[in-house]
């Protein structure tokens, strides 16, 4: 594999993050070519934090989201 080494040279003066970029692309590529797979590890993610996501919910609806008393809409 091969990346021009200027562009990884003006990617890291700028602060761009090559690693989260490419880790990002594959992963969408990844799911792209097999849906089944990427939908499998979306479940898998629910379900290992549906306590938490329960627990955020439960705390969003009791105490609403920040800043809610400032929206004008």
């Amino acid at each position: 594999m091969h990346i021009d080494e200027h562009l990884l040279a003006q990617a890291q003066t700028l602060g761009v993050s090559v690693e989260n970029i490419a880790e990002d692309a594959i992963r969408a590529a990844v799911a792209k070519a097999d849906p089944a797979a990427a939908d499998e590890r979306a479940r898998k993610w629910a379900e290992e934090n549906a306590e938490a996501i329960a627990d955020y919910n439960r705390r969003i609806r009791e105490r609403g989201t920040i800043g809610a008393e400032f929206r004008k809409w």
